[in-house]
């Protein structure tokens, strides 16, 4: 490809909008352009790279036995009212009415469609177990579109369906599709962590996350130094040892704190550490219902670990400084669970404290020398609090340590959640009727593409890893003008293309400089410089993007360097 027939225009200042590197450098150099918050086209460069990635994507699941379809992407209420999930979706989902007032949503995902499908297509256990996927656009209306296509309203994800006879059967299946995963992303040349994690919205009782290692990643992941351990901080357990406190037995008693609004202020006060304090939180669960949450003065809540124990359909959102008046009498700084009347929790860690300091819900007062248990009643005990570093290892009881993710994969086990409300059964063996045991697989297409280059750049621009990258070598021809230059420049330019190498060819009529510097923002993993000047001396420059390293090559050899370069690296990512 000559990038002088190209579409292609770099541009020298990033968006406003960009927050994060990839984003930036995927506009700069020209491979996406926005067209309205969280909508983007694919412009040819990153386009191509989508290609290849679906390619590793359709060459690995067709080797675990899944087999390719497509399903529509205008779905039926009547369907996901059957699963009851239209509600549960919340505004997430992207709903409209068609010109006979029916209702529907552009698909975010398909479990109610392919379970449709099952439901028609599957007789008897003869036809399992069977796995379906699909590459397709989804649509999902983000509140706040951010980071380019890591978190849009439109974006292309491969989602795969698998169905079986029995949990056994379906957890082999499930296997199957976690170590093709797992080839999948090492065959990217990336590098990641697989995670236990929250199924969220899509359900299920076992779950894992495919996270991109990188520091600008939107999720926190606690690992095990010295095992495999890692989740997804979202469901990692605090198990800190702690001996109970006893208490003094004083009656509880109101006492002024004037200005004292947070912990640290209350902390300070007292001359205690904030780990010694509670701190009172009040949520919103299902259908309205308020809760009250206590936890150490210096934890912070983990709203999932709360919607998972409590069994809330779902995560419950943290109540407003208004909500929290209207219920407790006070601003939020001065509430205390005493005299409420609604559901209690208290974090098992407060059981360290003996004699609590509570607000007294009233304004600039708190009480002293409460005991749950007497002076209020706790409707349970639980893990509500977000792990920190250091936090044992709920595996080996080694130490934990925090990493930054993208989320770029998950796999659910989900059981006959979908198949029993959607009545999707088969015949076993003895001819009885049983729903069909499912598992869902998803990838997020774009999302990864952008995830590699978040992990692979640098201050000149991106670092494409060979399998992903658009084009595997830029050819930068220095001398438009020079009649033998240009003959040496196509003469190279062909051999490679027949050698099965993707080459482009920058033929612009502009300074070596530019050339330079859009290269390096491109990324692409070779860089060959032909000019007149190095051509007369016998050799052209072969370019490493990843390391900068530079040499001189003869014209007869660069071919072979080239290719001996770039199946080196092809073969290193399937090791």
């Amino acid at each position: 490809m000559r990038l002088s027939k190209y579409l292609f225009h770099s541009l020298k200042e990033s968006p406003q909008d960009a927050e994060i590197e990839s984003h930036r450098l995927l506009v700069r150099a020209g491979f996406i352009k926005k067209l309205a918050p969280g909508i983007y086209s694919y412009l040819p460069l990153a386009l191509r790279s989508i290609r290849k990635f679906e390619d590793i994507v359709r060459e690995e699941l067709n080797k675990s036995g899944a087999i390719e379809i497509l399903m529509p992407m205008v779905q039926p209420q009547e369907l996901w009212d059957e699963s009851g999930r239209w509600d549960l979706m919340g505004k997430g989902l992207l709903k409209f009415k068609d010109r006979n007032e029916h209702s529907m949503c552009l698909g975010p995902t398909h479990e109610e469609v392919v379970t449709d499908i099952a439901r028609r297509e599957i007789k008897s256990y003869r036809d399992l177990p069977l796995n379906l996927y699909q590459i397709q656009t989804k649509y999902r209306d983000e509140i706040r579109p951010r980071f380019g296509l890591m978190r849009g309203k439109e974006f292309i994800m491969k989602d795969a369906y698998s169905f079986d006879v029995s949990k056994e059967a379906a957890l082999k299946s499930y296997e199957l599709m976690f170590q093709a995963y797992k080839r999948i992303f090492k065959r990217c040349g990336l590098s990641f962590r697989t995670v236990r994690a929250d199924s969220g919205a899509i359900g299920g009782s076992h779950t894992h996350e495919f996270q991109v290692l990188a520091q600008s990643g939107e999720d926190q992941i606690m690992a095990c130094e010295k095992c495999d351990y890692a989740s997804n901080i979202e469901i990692t357990p605090v198990l800190r040892k702690v001996s109970e406190a006893s208490h003094s037995g004083k009656a509880a008693e109101s006492f002024e704190t004037p200005g004292l609004k947070t912990i640290d202020d209350l902390a300070k006060s007292l001359k205690v550490k904030a780990e010694g304090l509670v701190k009172t939180l009040f949520v919103k669960g299902d259908k309205g219902e308020f809760i009250c949450v206590l936890i150490r003065g210096s934890d912070e809540i983990n709203l999932v670990k709360l919607k998972n124990q409590l069994g809330l359909e779902n995560t419950p959102e943290l109540s407003s400084d208004h909500e929290v008046l209207k219920l407790t009498g006070a601003n939020p700084g001065s509430c205390g669970p005493v005299g409420l009347k609604i559901r209690t929790f208290c974090d098992q860690s407060l059981k360290a404290i003996g004699d609590w300091v509570v607000g007294a819900n009233k304004d600039g007062f708190h009480l002293k020398n409460v005991k749950p248990g007497r002076d209020f009643s706790p409707a349970g005990w639980g893990d509500f609090t977000r792990a920190v570093e250091g936090d044992p290892c709920p595996d080996c009881g080694g130490k934990l340590n925090s990493h930054r993710g993208i989320e770029v994969g998950h796999v659910f086990y989900l059981g006959d959640k979908y198949s029993k409300s959607l009545k999707a059964n088969f015949l076993d063996e003895k001819g009885q009727s049983k729903p069909a045991e499912m598992g869902c697989y998803g990838i997020g297409i774009t999302r990864t593409v952008q995830a590699a280059i978040e992990q692979n750049h640098d201050k000149d621009g991106m670092i494409w890893p060979v399998p992903l990258a658009p084009f595997q070598v830029y050819l930068a021809l220095l001398d438009i003008n020079d009649a033998q230059t240009v003959e040496a420049a196509e003469k190279i330019y062909d051999s490679l293309t027949k050698n099965g190498v993707e080459v482009l060819l920058d033929d612009r009529d502009e300074r070596p400089g530019v050339k330079f510097k859009d290269a390096d923002l491109m990324g692409l993993p070779v860089r060959i410089n032909i000019g007149k000047r190095s051509l007369a001396e016998g050799f052209v420059e072969f370019v490493e993007r990843r390391t900068k390293t530079q040499s001189k090559v003869s014209p007869s050899e660069v071919i072979s360097k080239t290719k001996q370069y770039i199946e080196s690296e092809i073969a290193k990512s399937r090791e």
